[in-house]
C-alpha cells in the first residue's frame, strides 16, 4: 500500500462536474488500496477576484487582512471536495492549514513553512479517511493564520509529502505534464517523460508556471518524486525526480521558459563601499520578496542621462572613481513593496538615483546538459539575433542562460530558442528508436 499526496489546482475545481471528476481520481488511488491525503486550491478565478474586492476597498490592503481574507478560497474547495468524496460513499474530512499542523513564519501573504505535525494526517489515515487540506495557507506560533503566495498550494502538498513519507506527490493541473515549452506558446513544445528537480527548479523560476519553484525545492531536499498529470484526462504525465533519463540529458538544453511581467530596478550613482549592496537586498529580503538577477557594473560619470540602459548607455564622461550601478529584475507585482524600501535605501545613503522599468520578459534556456557542452550560449544568441530580438541584459547559471528582452518580443523569443534546440524533436537512440514523451 503506497501513500500519496494528490494536489488539484484551482481550474480542476473551478465547478462542481470537475470537482467530481477529481473526486474519482481520489476514489481510484482509494481502490488501489492507498493511503491518499487531498491538497485544494481555490476555486477557478475566486483568489482573484478577492483580491480586487478588497482592491475597492483600500488600495493598500492590510496584509493580515489579506491573509484572512485569501485563505477563505481555499476553505471552500476542501468542504466541496469533501462533500463530493462523502457522496461517492468514501470518508472524508475536510482540513485548514492549521488544524493540519502546518506552522508558518509570520511574513502575511508571503508565509514559508516552517514545520508541518503529521499526527493529524496519520491518524485520518489510520482511521481510512481522506484527509483534504487547504493549500496555500498555515498558521503562525501566535495563531495568525498566513497564506504561502501564488502557487503555495504546490509547496503545501509537497511539504505534507515529505512530513508523511509519501510515495509520490502527485500535482494535477490543466497540462499533460512538463513540456519542453509553454504549449499555449509554442504548439509543437514535447512532453518530457521525467525532468530533473534542478531543472524544474530553473524553468519554474525563469517563468514555467507548471511548478511552484518552492515545490521543487522542496521536494528536491526531502526527496519526494513529484508527478505532474492533468486532472480531467489520464496519461503518465511527468516526473520531477533526480535521476533523469538519460536519453533527455543527453541533450545540452531540456526545456525553454518565458516569464512575463518582469521589473528592472536601476540604482544609478551609487558609492561602491563595503555593505552598500546589505543596505538595499536586506531590506528586500526581510520583507519577504525575492529578486531574481542582479547585475553591478562600474557607474559612468554622473554628468550623464539618469536611469535604466540610458544612464547605462552614456558615454559623454569617463568613468567615476568608487561609483557603481546595481540593477536588479523581479516580479512586476512586487514592485509596489520594493520601491519604498529602496527609496528609504537611498535616502540613507546619501547618493544615488532609481530607475524603474517595465515592459520586460525574460527567455531562458535550461539543461544540466550545458555545464559539459560548448556553443550553447552562441546558439541561443544567433536564435535571437536572426529574429531581430534585441537584448538588454544576460544571465547565467551552470544550467541555465537568460535574456532579458523587450515584453512585446517575448514570444517569438520563445519559439526561437524552442526551434534552435530542436527541443520538439524526440531523441532519437543509436539504434534509430525514437522515444517520444509517452502518454497513456
Amino acid at each position: 500500500m503506497a501513500v500519496i499526496v494528490q494536489k488539484f489546482g484551482g481550474s480542476s475545481v473551478a465547478d462542481a462536474a470537475r470537482i467530481r471528476h477529481c473526486a474519482g481520481r481520489i476514489a481510484e488511488a482509494k481502490r488501489r488500496g492507498d493511503s491518499v491525503a487531498v491538497v485544494v486550491s481555490a476555486r477557478g478565478d475566486t483568489t482573484d477576484d478577492l483580491i480586487a474586492l478588497a482592491g475597492e476597498l483600500s488600495e493598500q490592503p492590510d496584509k493580515r487582512e489579506m491573509d484572512q481574507l485569501l485563505a477563505c478560497g481555499e476553505q471552500i474547495s476542501i468542504s466541496l471536495m469533501s462533500m463530493a468524496l462523502k457522496g461517492m460513499g468514501l470518508e472524508a474530512v475536510s482540513l485548514t492549514g492549521a488544524q493540519c499542523g502546518i506552522r508558518t513564519d509570520g511574513q502575511h501573504t508571503r508565509a514559508r513553512i516552517r514545520s508541518v505535525d503529521p499526527t493529524r494526517l496519520k491518524s485520518e489515515f489510520a482511521a481510512g479517511r481522506v484527509p483534504v487540506v487547504a493549500g496555500f495557507q498555515g498558521v503562525t506560533d501566535s495563531g495568525d493564520v498566513t497564506t504561502l503566495g501564488r502557487g503555495g498550494s504546490d509547496t503545501t502538498a509537497v511539504a505534507l509529502a515529505a512530513a508523511v513519507g509519501a510515495d509520490e506527490c502527485e500535482i494535477y493541473t490543466d497540462v499533460d505534464g512538463v513540456y519542453t515549452a509553454d504549449p499555449r506558446v509554442v504548439p509543437h513544445a514535447r512532453l518530457l517523460d521525467t525532468i530533473r528537480y534542478d531543472e524544474m527548479m530553473e524553468a519554474a523560476s525563469q517563468g514555467a508556471r507548471v511548478m511552484h519553484l518552492r515545490a521543487v525545492e522542496l521536494g528536491k531536499k526531502a526527496g519526494v518524486p513529484i508527478r505532474v498529470l492533468h486532472s480531467m484526462r489520464h496519461g503518465r504525465g511527468t516526473l520531477i525526480t533526480d535521476t533523469g533519463n538519460g536519453m533527455e540529458t543527453a541533450r545540452a538544453v531540456s526545456t525553454a521558459a518565458l516569464k512575463t511581467d518582469i521589473g528592472r530596478v536601476t540604482l544609478a550613482g551609487l558609492p561602491n563601499r563595503p555593505g552598500l549592496q546589505r543596505l538595499f537586498f536586506d531590506r528586500i529580503a526581510a520583507a519577504g520578496i525575492s529578486v531574481d538577477d542582479i547585475i553591478q557594473t562600474e557607474a559612468l560619470g554622473l554628468g550623464g542621462k539618469e536611469g535604466g540602459e540610458d544612464f547605462a548607455r552614456s558615454h559623454a564622461d569617463t568613468p567615476t572613481s568608487g561609483h557603481c550601478n546595481i540593477v536588479f529584475t523581479l516580479d512586476k507585482a512586487d514592485l509596489a513593496d520594493v520601491k519604498p524600501l529602496v527609496e528609504a535605501a537611498l535616502t540613507e545613503l546619501g547618493h544615488g538615483r532609481l530607475h524603474i522599468d517595465l515592459g520586460l520578459a525574460k527567455v531562458s534556456a535550461v539543461g544540466v546538459g550545458m555545464q559539459s557542452q560548448p556553443g550553447v550560449a552562441a546558439r541561443m544568441f544567433k536564435a535571437l539575433a536572426d529574429a531581430g530580438v534585441r537584448i538588454a541584459n544576460i544571465t547565467t547559471s551552470e544550467i541555465k542562460i537568460s535574456c532579458i528582452l523587450d515584453e512585446a518580443d517575448g514570444k517569438n523569443a520563445l519559439k526561437v530558442v524552442h526551434d534552435a534546440f530542436e527541443l520538439g524533436s524526440p531523441v532519437v537512440t543509436s539504434a534509430g528508436a525514437a522515444r517520444a514523451g509517452s502518454r497513456r
